[in-house]
């Protein structure tokens, strides 16, 4: 038996969704604790009781069912992203500030899950990396800390920078090309980089499009975001290395670099905070992905996907009105 459109899709519920995406995270956390050490655990645990207890109190101060809230995984989702987005061997503190200040500024005070026009981890990371440059900068290199290290650095040991932390490919890649004069190809032959990104990085950015596969073979996101901002981000790269070889990256390394895959689906796909129609969808995430590579080829800071959301999250209310589809039976949006 066939049927018609309009279809009807059975009802889904926030912790199912949630639960979703948790489990769609799993592979790129494999993958980090395997190339870089339990510390990202630590990190995940740190950031997950952190906004549990933060979204208990303040449900409490709101006089809403707190249980019911909790079990929605709503906050340890945005917990999870800012562990992942944060450097896996930062002070125990700046993990746990950032996540409070998520779930109670970002999220409470503008009324709570489905209200928040910005995405609260992307808040968390941009307010702690203007505050706490220095520490956000802090980065493992594969393979180079042990399990007790990692620790001792996280419960506040003493920190010996250059010793113990690594830039990220991207800014390593970035410093080179601007104070050592070196061009792209000789510096991707360094230690740091691996087969097409940085060692170690690029199977996490693996992990996380293997996670996004799966979220979208069970519907929890639609294409339009991942496709929008993994195409512009990557022909804006192939347009810059054809450009000028010497100083742009190729596409695959930029896309396998930074945030770009858990930008791509995991970030920019919050149904809160990201455009909801189809087009709007598509232009949203092209803008994302241009203000990312020119923060990242331009900027300050070596990755720009958190910043690029926020500004996108901006113009979503724009976006969705002037993308709304037409109602069903009629030929406009009249």
């Amino acid at each position: 038996m066939s049927l018609n459109s309009p279809y009807l899709r059975k009802p889904t519920s926030v912790t199912r969704v949630m639960g979703e995406v948790l489990l769609a995270l799993l592979p790129g956390i494999a993958a980090y604790v395997w190339f870089f050490g339990i510390g990202i655990l630590v990190q995940l645990a740190l950031a997950t009781v952190a906004a549990l207890l933060a979204e208990a109190a303040f449900l409490m101060l709101r006089g809403r069912p707190v249980t019911r809230s909790l079990s929605d995984l709503s906050a340890v989702v945005t917990a999870w992203l800012i562990a992942l987005a944060f450097p896996s061997i930062g002070p125990w503190w700046l993990v746990t500030a950032g996540t409070i200040f998520a779930i109670i500024v970002a999220k409470h005070l503008y009324g709570g899950l489905g209200q928040n026009p910005f995405n609260p981890a992307m808040v968390a990371y941009a307010i702690m990396i203007v505050a706490f440059p220095a520490l956000m900068s802090q980065w493992p290199g594969a393979g180079r800390l042990d399990a007790a290290t990692q620790l001792d650095l996280i419960l506040g040991g003493a920190r010996k920078i250059d010793a113990i932390t690594s830039a990220t490919p991207l800014d390593a890649l970035r410093t080179g090309l601007r104070t050592e004069g070196n061009t792209v190809a000789a510096l991707l032959q360094g230690e740091g980089f691996g087969l097409f990104a940085g060692h170690g990085w690029e199977w996490v950015a693996v992990g996380f499009l293997a996670g996004g596969a799966y979220l979208l073979a069970r519907r929890i996101i639609t294409w339009h975001i991942p496709v929008a901002f993994l195409g512009v981000l990557g022909l804006l790269s192939a347009g810059g290395a054809w450009a000028s070889p010497l100083n742009f990256p190729g596409p695959v390394f930029s896309l396998f670099s930074g945030a770009a895959m858990l930008g791509a689906f995991f970030i920019l796909t919050d149904p809160v905070s990201g455009a909801t129609t189809p087009r709007g969808k598509l232009i949203y995430a092209a803008g994302a992905a241009l203000i990312t590579w020119i923060i990242r080829q331009f900027g300050a800071f070596p990755d720009g996907v958190a910043f690029a959301t926020l500004l996108m999250n901006l113009c979503v209310p724009l976006i969705d009105m002037k993308t709304q589809p037409p109602v069903f039976g009629h030929k406009t949006k009249d």
